[in-house]
């Protein structure tokens, strides 16, 4: 059971009103953590940052493969991204992990504002948490590549999150459409090879050469993160009724990429089994 604790009152009254929960805050950033339950049974914990000033939102959890996971969320730019950091494969050739990163567009109510977040509160930080609502799998065909040293046009977060995936950041060309209209520098965009070019073109996993370019995929689920705020009422002396901000939903969602890479042994995961 979460309670948002939201009010305008100073810092003192809430720590008095709010004193069954877990934060971490430094001025105008707060930090949460929330255990939750994985898709495949494991219980991993959950990161969620807000920063009020910068107005963004990022959450963070380890996967049962040991996969990092990073979602940040830009609310400045209506951009959001997703980082994998893979564990590679040695004995096979790959690096000691593999960085993945896909920029989207933000779409509305996805996720509750930073302010909100940020005042956020859990009163049972032992609890495992499943989301309320599990929303389906978006599928997302990301055809463009973003140059990495003229990312900041689109969002200042890109170049933190995504140095370590220098060649393979990735976006739709329907959002690089959207992106363009409202005067984005296009110069950062690429877009990449399509199957329809290339009538050689396999999907990943049916690709026997390592060194053949075919199409990956790649999926992630967000297993618990707030998506909407939710509103009680109440009624004072005269009877005069008024709605409040009185907690959060939570929601999973999962997300599946496909992406052009120019070998197959940049999508090992991607294997018939």
């Amino acid at each position: 059971m979460f309670a948002s604790c939201i009010s305008a009152a100073p810092g003192r009254i809430l720590t008095r009103f709010c004193a069954l929960v877990l934060l971490v805050a430094v001025g105008l950033a707060a930090e949460l953590r929330v255990r939750v339950r994985l898709s495949d049974g494991l219980v991993t914990e959950e990161v969620l940052e807000a920063d009020s000033e910068k107005d963004s939102i990022s959450l963070e959890f380890k996967q049962g493969d040991g996969t990092l996971i990073t979602f940040v969320v830009d609310f400045k730019r209506d951009v959001k991204i997703f980082r994998a950091l893979i564990l590679g494969e040695l004995e096979r050739g790959q690096n000691q992990y593999q960085a993945l990163c896909f920029v989207s567009r933000l779409n509305r109510n996805e996720i509750i504002p930073s302010e909100s977040m940020a005042r956020l509160r859990q009163k049972n930080p032992q609890a495992i948490r499943l989301a309320e609502e599990r929303r389906g799998l978006e599928q997302l065909t990301m055809s463009a590549a973003v140059n990495l040293s003229r990312a900041w046009h689109l969002s200042s977060h890109i170049h933190n999150m995504c140095s370590e995936a220098r060649e393979a950041i990735y976006t739709s060309e329907a959002d690089v459409k959207c992106w363009l209209e409202k005067g984005v520098d296009g110069s950062m965009f690429e877009v990449l090879p399509q199957a329809t070019e290339l009538p050689s073109f396999q999907a990943c996993h049916a690709t026997k050469d390592l060194w053949q370019p075919c199409l990956c995929t790649y999926t992630l689920r967000l297993e618990w993160y707030p998506c909407l705020l939710k509103y009680c009422r109440s009624r004072d002396a005269t009877g005069k009724g008024s709605t409040y901000k009185c907690g959060i939903k939570s929601c999973s969602k999962g997300y599946h990429f496909t992406y052009y890479v120019p070998q197959k042994q940049l999508c090992l995961w991607d294997e018939e089994t």
